[in-house]
């Protein structure tokens, strides 16, 4: 049968990915009802020509319509968007917007495409584009097209989310969601998918912010829709620092999600168990037990021990950037929450270990409440630090070695001091482009160069030790540099899968 309009839109097509002028493009691919004349007659031929049955024959329609590879040395491949545009014409072919489930599945599979283009990015390079901006002309930032895909399934959100026909609270008699506020949770999850593939959190608030003004109760939906939602959520909560509410939102999550769904379980643990480690709570033997936790155990066990023992040198070290496992926490996103937010309590028990060991107990006859002495502190946490440096106790009749940088972590401002030009060396040809050798920032003129890695200092380590207890159990001792020492750790409630730590 034959497709005029459908071959004309493919040569159009064709034509701009040889011009390779990604804003027609855009210009082209419509999604969203209603739809212009000539699409709608496009749609006809489609259903006509190639019915759902025929989709083998519509991808072989496109592959012979549309250019293979680009032209030129080294062109890429355009396969990859050749299977995205069969995808797209079934997609409008096939679209109800009146069943919104069907459409959601079909939306998904097309966005999961979406996901994987923009991960090659060599793929879909003549196919980004940059808006100009109002009056300017310069160019803007530059939208993915994961993101592209992401702006689309918004607007759909929006108006699920504004829906105003029916009851005002948005219930049917039987008090379920009516109308389009079907697909609220629908349209969010997969737009919050996007984004957080995208990383723009500021998108997703908006999200959030409409759902919590507009939507029905979450508790009214299904629990896939529930669990997924409460999982972008959390993830919302963890990527801002507010982890307490992050741990509230994963375990939700995690319990409503099925226990067949183990991948989705794991994704939601991971999380989960950093949201609580910092919250100085850790997993139960038995939680590492389950399917969903393989492999856990050997990742954040060793973490665990090392914040409850005060163990600041190994706690250096699992952290550090070239430590096995630190590719594993930096691909979920978690590497630099668990070093900077779990340091403080590695300090706390480390000072609770020194009080056990050299802290004085007081008298309770005598009203003398139980003291630090942050000299102790100072001793182990200096040697703790050394150790994990790699620095050797060294004799202290030795010569000035003992000032030499070591390898490790040096102070911040050593990167811009940089190492005086030898007696013997040449003078170097005047280069107004180039910084001669020995050149010092002027804001740095004044500054003495480090001798040796940030070790902690009495001052680091009373600011320290009096950030970690609660101010009204906290008293300094003049200069005696002494703290009283009731309570370093204030009151959590465990339960089935944490424990304090």
């Amino acid at each position: 049968m034959a497709t005029p309009t459908v071959d004309k839109f493919l040569s159009e097509i064709a034509h701009l990915m040889r011009e390779k002028n990604g804003t027609a493009m855009l210009d082209f691919l419509c999604y969203e009802p209603p739809w212009p004349p000539l699409y709608n007659q496009m749609i006809s031929e489609l259903r006509q020509a190639y019915p759902v049955f025929q989709q083998a024959g519509l991808e072989r329609k496109c592959t012979e319509s549309l250019p293979a590879e680009e032209e030129g040395e080294g062109g890429g491949s355009f396969t990859s968007f050749i299977l995205f545009l069969s995808k797209y014409f079934a997609f409008i072919r096939d679209v109800d917007v009146s069943q919104l489930l069907e459409t959601h599945d079909r939306l998904k599979a097309l966005l999961g495409l979406a996901i994987g283009l923009d991960k090659r990015p060599d793929l879909v390079a003549n196919l980004t584009s940059r808006e100009a901006t109002a009056g300017g002309g310069e160019a803007s930032e530059m939208v993915t097209l994961a993101e592209g895909s992401a702006n689309l399934i918004r607007e759909a959100f929006k108006k699920c989310a504004s829906e105003r026909s029916g009851n005002i609270s948005g219930l049917d008699g039987e008090g379920k969601p009516e109308g389009r506020r079907i697909g609220i949770y629908l349209m969010a999850n997969l737009c919050l998918k996007l984004f957080f593939h995208c990383k723009k959190l500021r998108s997703a608030e908006q999200i959030f912010a409409m759902i919590y003004q507009q939507s029905p109760p979450l508790s009214l939906y299904p629990a896939a829709q529930r669990t997924t939602f409460l999982y972008y959520l959390g993830r919302y909560h963890f990527a801002n620092n507010h982890f307490y509410r992050a741990q509230l939102a994963l375990q939700a999550a995690y319990d409503q999600c099925h226990r067949q769904a183990t991948r989705q379980r794991r994704l939601i643990l991971i999380y989960l168990i950093t949201s609580n480690m910092i919250l100085g709570r850790f997993p139960k033997a038995h939680t590492y037990q389950r399917s969903e936790a393989r492999g856990l155990r050997e990742k954040f066990e060793p973490l665990c021990h090392a914040i409850a023992k005060g163990d600041l040198e190994s706690f250096r070290r699992l952290t550090d950037i070239n430590h096995p496992s630190a590719s594993w926490f930096l691909h979920w996103r978690i590497l630099l929450q668990i070093t900077n937010r779990c340091e403080v309590l590695v300090w706390r028990s480390l000072a609770r270990k020194t009080f056990l060991i050299s802290g004085n107990l007081g008298d309770a006859a005598n009203k003398k409440a139980p003291t630090l002495d942050l000299d102790d502190v100072l001793v182990v946490a200096t040697l703790l630090e050394k150790r994990a440096l790699g620095i050797e106790p060294k004799d202290k009749k030795a010569d000035d070695s003992e000032h030499r940088q070591p390898e490790g972590r040096t102070h911040t401002n050593s990167i811009f001091i940089f190492p005086p030009t030898p007696a013997d060396t040449p003078p170097a040809k005047e280069d107004e482009d180039e910084l001669p050798d020995g050149y010092v920032d002027p804001d740095l003129l004044d500054f003495v160069d480090p001798p040796g890695p940030d070790l902690p200092t009495s001052e680091t380590v009373e600011s320290t030790i009096a950030s970690l207890s609660r101010a009204e159990k906290v008293r300094h001792h003049g200069s005696e540099e002494r703290f009283a020492a009731a309570g370093w750790l204030p009151e959590r409630v465990g339960d089935d899968n944490f424990e304090n730590g």
